[in-house]
């Protein structure tokens, strides 16, 4: 991967491990699954109209809408109200870490849909080693309880939805401005989703954390986010982009254990590791170049007068 592709992998790792926990601390506070991705989805459909408001319109107007719409669909509209629904029944940390299972069922969907994303024998070997990590976080640490498989059941459904999304993206959205194609994906997402969220609103005002954690579900796990999630589809493929997935749940694990109490066991130590050590293979072993690296590169390349682009075109 290049410059601009390892930028955009490392920020969305971040901010993708964020969105479990602020989902968390809202259904526990009283907004519904329903309520909480409609509220989110409109928050960042806002946010990016303001941004670019004529490109956006252009998209509605000339752009390949049946694709933006079951992109939405793919990506947002399922997803965001199963994960929430699940994690009312399992941790924040095993949400992540069920999600983990993304690339491999892109890799899964490739062998019929997409030949450009079928794995090389050494990513594969990555993807496989995540899933493994994922299988001891799982396996070890997922009590029988019933609500619990029926909440990560809910979560392994939206995990399936996350691994169509980049894959329509890259085939259908990618050479459109990413603000505006996500301005108009999330638009069309909150449209659908809002009967369904004016019929939940909260019967009194939530708290604090809760309202808080809308906010940032909106702001930055939705709209910032995805927009750098098309600038890295567009660079890398949706399967390599996908691999986000394995890094997301060490942050998540992270934040639930030292925010909300949560105590991951062996399982999840284990995993972690294996989570790593997968997602390193599955981008072919390479590592980001350094600041001084970088720094070379960008004296090198750029003539007088002239910059290096930056992450959003």
């Amino acid at each position: 991967m290049n410059r601009r592709a390892w930028v955009a992998f490392a920020a969305l790792s971040l901010i993708w491990g964020v969105p479990y926990l602020f989902i968390k601390v809202a259904v526990d506070g009283g907004i519904s699954p329903l309520f909480l991705s409609w509220a989110r989805i409109v928050l960042g459909a806002g946010l990016l109209f303001a941004l670019v408001p004529g490109p956006t319109i252009e998209m509605f107007r000339s752009g390949p809408r049946r694709w933006i719409l079951a992109y939405a669909v793919a990506e947002m509209v399922v997803p965001f109200p199963l994960i929430s629904f699940g994690e009312k029944h399992v941790d924040s940390s095993v949400a992540a870490i069920l999600i983990a299972t993304v690339p491999l069922l892109i890799a899964l969907l490739a062998l019929r849909f997409d030949h450009t994303e079928r794995p090389t024998r050494t990513r594969l070997i990555g993807m496989l080693i995540g899933l493994v990590g994922v299988a001891a976080l799982v396996g070890i640490d997922l009590s029988t309880d019933v609500s619990q498989l029926v909440g990560a059941a809910a979560i392994l459904v939206a995990a399936f939805g996350y691994a169509v999304g980049p894959m329509l993206m890259k085939r259908h959205l990618v050479g459109y401005d990413p603000r505006a194609a996500m301005a108009a994906s999330l638009g069309v997402a909150a449209l659908v989703l809002t009967p369904a969220g004016l019929l939940t609103i909260p019967g009194s005002v939530p708290d604090a954390d809760a309202l808080a954690s809308v906010i940032v579900l909106g702001i930055l796990c939705t709209a910032t986010a995805f927009v750098i999630l098309m600038v890295l589809v567009a660079e890398v493929g949706a399967g390599r982009a996908s691999v986000i997935t394995y890094v997301n749940p060490v942050v998540a694990v992270a934040l639930g254990v030292a925010i909300l109490g949560e105590s991951p066991g062996a399982g999840a130590i284990a995993g972690l590791l294996l989570i790593l050590a997968g997602s390193w293979l599955a981008t072919d072993g390479r590592l980001p170049p350094g600041p001084t690296a970088i720094v070379t590169r960008l004296r090198g390349r750029a003539a007088p007068g002239e910059t290096e682009p930056s992450l959003i075109r």
